[in-house]
């Protein structure tokens, strides 16, 4: 099986043995039909991937790559918070008439400070320091920007990433590192997605920087399974999981902002059959 199916289905089991249910409290989220939505949680989930050995994708169902892709390039290369901006209907729920999503996401990542070397925004921030100051402990977005809460159609859930550069023993190329910030998570909805998409964006500005993408660890503070989606979970968890897939990406681009999903690509990826039909909590 693959790293990722292992680590998947022992977070799954985790959760269901031995997390506690919000069942009966006052939550926010509900179903389509004005149900309360309860999850069973689990506090302070880290998980690691090692993009050294193999690319993290689930092989229990299958991830779309390349639609994952699209969304992490909407917030961190387009820097846009308008769904007509991007493939996935997945902000759909969240969008007002215009397809805004208000002040979140690429919203923030566009908005430029004044540092002493310059106007940056916080993506272009990280490239500058990678390229100039690769060993700096200073290198990191945060989209969870509080004055702007009142102004976002959804809170941040995935909002800060931290980049890390270690030189290692035997390799001539520096190794980037990140750990990916979540304050809340939809484990069937969302997990493998983010993994996924945060894993090609390291990828991806691994390159750009000259670079080779090491460790993406993946910090949850809120780990929760919906209640109406442990049954497919437990379903889920039971599958026969294939070894992961071989990921690639076009090394001909070296500038962050000539990426496309076109550029990433799976060889030999087996994945069981496609969940269907997931309610959602809004």
């Amino acid at each position: 099986m693959s790293y990722a199916d292992e680590i998947f289905i022992q977070m799954c089991r985790d959760i269901l043995e031995n997390g506690t249910s919000t069942e009966g409290e006052a939550v926010r989220p509900h179903w389509e039909d004005g149900a309360s939505a309860y999850t069973i949680k689990r506090f302070g989930v880290v998980n690691r991937y090692d993009l050294r050995k193999e690319f993290p994708i689930l092989t229990l169902r299958p991830t779309g790559i390349k639609s994952a892709t699209d969304e992490v390039l909407w917030i961190w290369q387009r820097k846009s918070n308008n769904i007509h901006d991007l493939k996935p209907h997945i902000w759909d729920e969240w969008a007002d008439e215009d397809g805004s999503i208000g002040k979140a996401y690429g919203y923030q990542m566009q908005v430029k400070h004044q540092y002493r070397e310059g106007m940056f925004d916080q993506v272009d921030r990280v490239l500058y320091d990678l390229k100039h100051t690769p060993f700096s402990r200073r290198i990191l977005t945060n989209i969870y920007v509080h004055q702007d809460l009142h102004e976002m159609n959804l809170y941040p859930c995935a909002y800060s990433m931290t980049f890390n550069v270690t030189q290692e023993k035997g390799q001539e190329k520096l190794v980037l590192n990140a750990i990916l910030n979540q304050r809340s998570q939809d484990v069937l909805a969302a997990n493998n997605w983010n993994v996924v998409q945060y894993s090609v964006l390291l990828h991806m500005i691994a390159q750009a920087s000259d670079m080779i993408a090491g460790e993406l660890v993946h910090v949850i503070a809120d780990a929760h399974i919906y209640d109406r989606h442990v049954p497919i979970i437990r379903e889920l968890i039971e599958r026969t999981p294939y070894p992961a897939p071989v990921f690639r990406l076009n090394p001909d681009k070296h500038d962050f902002y000539d990426f496309t999903p076109e550029d990433v690509s799976l060889e030999n990826y087996q994945a069981g059959e496609q969940v269907k039909k997931i309610p959602i909590a809004i």
